[in-house]
């Protein structure tokens, strides 16, 4: 997949000097997942649903 065209975002609670984040971008049919701080790393391709299913296991809001 290209990410080449990827708008990459960081959650607004990382702060100004990055830290501990990931990144996401919603391309065509999943979302793009990655580390801040290498961003030419792997990044992780989740459907909308994967990646809503992760966030609420992971906060417990499921």
């Amino acid at each position: 997949m290209d990410l080449t065209i990827a708008k990459w975002r960081r959650s607004s609670y990382s702060g100004p000097n990055g830290g501990n984040c990931v990144e996401l971008a919603g391309l065509h049919g999943v979302v793009a997942v990655r580390d801040s701080k290498v961003p030419d790393g792997p990044v992780l391709l989740l459907t909308r649903a994967a990646l809503r299913g992760a966030v609420q296991t992971a906060t417990g809001t499921h």
